[in-house]
């Protein structure tokens, strides 16, 4: 039953990040006319100061000092960090400079990605049905890449990284509050030094461009706390499958609002090679449900079977078993 529970929590979890951030490219732009990078900075600083103040309230401190005593676990934390500021800064760059409909495709092609590290890094089997879908995956990336004249670099960065870092989360397996408060731990100094050396320049928009902007880049702590937590809380309580399933979620609102609402050309080649990708992750869909459906029965099965053997009645303790008659 915990395990049930746990599971249950982890997909919540997982629903409430990734809606998030299918909303979070209307945020991006308020922030103008501050740059990516600075704009990056800052979510990583004020990031630390979000989970710091949460654990400091929850008081969850005595797993810094398991942590430090562990290299492995530092180094894996070091590279969820790295990786994830590229993932950040490529995706902040991406919406402010009209390429929402690219960063989605990144996140359509992510749980492709992620179902290939399984693969390759974990030793999980594909089913054939999942091999299909990996292909036609990879073949509209190809499609893409003719229409755009070059590969979807945008695309394949956000996919790759994020993959990673959920690779990596899923080896480090620390709750979500603990691991995100590691990472932003680590990317605070270099953040917090190309700050203050934008501040010396005389460049900060923070300084110069009021208080209401001052507060919005100061909230993007918030902005990168609240679901990066909550895909911490999911990455250690379903495997890597469920977790490609459920980032469906995020670039269906990113594709939608890069159509409707930032206006973003979608010439014939773009739709044939989202089509492609869309393709991909049905089949994906519909094999997991197909599998999902026959574990259930496997279960009920096996239950049914443990229940009737428990209701036989016991043989006497005289009378010999009829393996003790052959």
């Amino acid at each position: 039953m915990k395990g049930i529970d746990e599971q249950r929590a982890g997909l919540l979890s997982g629903i409430g990040a990734y809606g998030l951030w299918g909303l979070v490219p209307l945020f991006w732009p308020l922030l103008k006319p501050a740059g990516a990078i600075e704009i990056l900075a800052h979510r990583m600083a004020w990031s630390l100061a979000v989970v710091a103040i949460a654990l400091l309230a929850l008081r969850r401190w005595s797993w810094i000092g398991e942590l430090i005593r562990q290299p492995r676990k530092l180094g894996l934390i070091s590279v969820a960090a790295a990786t994830i500021t590229v993932n950040w800064g490529l995706y902040i760059w991406s919406v402010n400079n009209g390429h929402v409909v690219e960063a989605s495709l990144g996140y359509f092609i992510n749980p492709l990605v992620t179902i290939a590290m399984g693969v390759l890094l974990l030793g999980e089997r594909l089913r054939p049905v999942q091999w299909v879908a990996v292909g036609t995956g990879f073949a509209a990336v190809l499609v893409l890449a003719i229409g755009y004249g070059r590969p979807p670099w945008i695309s394949l960065v956000l996919a790759f990284s994020f993959a990673t870092y959920g690779l990596m989360k899923k080896k480090v397996n620390m709750s979500g509050l603990e691991s995100l408060t590691a990472e932003t731990a680590v990317q605070f100094l270099p953040a917090l030094g190309y700050l203050l050396w934008l501040g010396a320049r005389g460049e900060s928009t923070f300084v110069s461009g009021g208080a209401g902007h001052a507060a919005l880049l100061a909230s993007t702590g918030l902005v990168t706390a609240v679901p990066l937590v909550l895909f911490g809380a999911a990455a250690i309580r379903v495997p890597l499958s469920t977790l490609g399933l459920l980032q469906y979620l995020a670039p269906v609102f990113q594709f939608a609002l890069g159509i409707v609402y930032f206006h973003e050309a979608m010439p014939p080649e773009r739709w044939a090679g989202f089509a492609l990708v869309w393709l991909a992750l049905t089949l994906l869909t519909w094999d997991a449900f197909r599998t999902a459906r026959r574990s259930s029965i496997q279960v009920r099965e096996a239950r049914q079977a443990a229940q009737r053997q428990a209701s036989r009645p016991n043989p006497p303790a005289d009378e010999p078993t009829p393996h003790a008659q052959i």
